[in-house]
């Protein structure tokens, strides 16, 4: 029983344009939820039970973090189930997951995204990178945004690139200069190895570029530019996001642009920003500097 209603939530979330990532996720909690539950039918939890739950995931090592990602999953589910005459109460509302630290989202400096953007090779594919690369710094885009990207995606007249976002939110960001120009030169090549009529960006085989190979190539791009961190794409968002914000200010225009729902979520850059003023406030001002 349990499992057939499983598999109607994810279909239901799937005919919501959620990305195959997401359903994973949803998949995987739900599994919790299961092996958690036993023989008790889901239906009948209470909230007691739910936050024993949680206590016992706590117990197993899972983080703050994680099992904040369970309880919004196993809420959602009980959601569905409510809607579906399936439930009568949703026992995950009003419980809240332990707090853990807040971690600040990992960016790299100016001259470091410099520096993992050189590119002075001939290879297709790594004039495709270049192009993914500045892309995804020039108008911050999720992995998932990028991969899904198609040849119509990108105005190049008005410098624009149209983005479908979590939730099937579509939105339109500014694509930088030098992007633009690392796009132009990737699509001068690009018949040479795409297979696929629609696809912006393709893997060797020539079909849609995977998650996966993204990661894996900027991983190599920024070991081959002596860059020691671990560098993922999700950074390179980051980092747009923190250097935008401390040259404008505009913490409204970095949200549009990023397509957070919330401005409470664009906010953590702001503690990013301080940081780097602090520094240079440290830095250069007399009264700060340690005698």
């Amino acid at each position: 029983m349990a499992a057939t209603a499983f598999a109607d939530f994810l279909d239901h979330l799937r005919a919501r344009s959620y990305s195959a990532r997401t359903i994973e996720a949803y998949g995987e909690d739900l599994r919790h939820l299961a092996e958690l539950a036993g023989t008790t039918a889901l239906p009948r939890l209470a909230p007691h039970d739910i936050r024993r739950y949680l206590a016992v995931l706590h117990g197993r090592g899972y983080a703050a973090g994680s099992l904040a990602r369970i309880l919004s999953g196993w809420r959602a589910y009980y959601r569905y189930l409510a809607r579906q005459g399936q439930a009568e109460a949703n026992p995950c509302t009003g419980i809240r997951p332990p707090k853990g630290p807040k971690r600040l989202p990992h960016t790299l400096s100016p001259d470091e995204m410099a520096q993992l953007l050189e590119n002075d090779s001939s290879d297709p594919l790594a004039i495709q990178d270049h192009a993914m690369f500045e892309l995804i710094y020039s108008s911050g885009l999720r992995l998932a945004e990028l991969v899904g990207l198609d040849l119509t995606s990108v105005d190049r007249q008005s410098g624009e690139v149209r983005v479908l976002g979590k939730g099937s939110k579509e939105r339109i960001v500014p694509v930088g200069a030098k992007a633009l120009a690392a796009l132009a030169d990737w699509l001068a090549i690009r018949a040479q190895v795409a297979r696929d009529d629609h696809a912006l960006f393709v893997g060797a085989r020539g079909a849609r570029i995977s998650p996966r190979v993204v990661q894996a190539r900027l991983k190599v791009q920024a070991i081959n530019q002596g860059i020691s961190q671990n560098v993922h794409p999700h950074a390179l968002r980051h980092s747009f996001a923190s250097h935008v914000l401390q040259s404008s200010g505009d913490l409204r225009a970095v949200q549009e642009m990023l397509g957070h729902a919330s401005l409470s979520t664009t906010q953590i850059y702001t503690h990013l920003d301080f940081q780097h003023l602090a520094k240079v406030y440290d830095q250069t001002h007399p009264r700060a500097k340690k005698k």
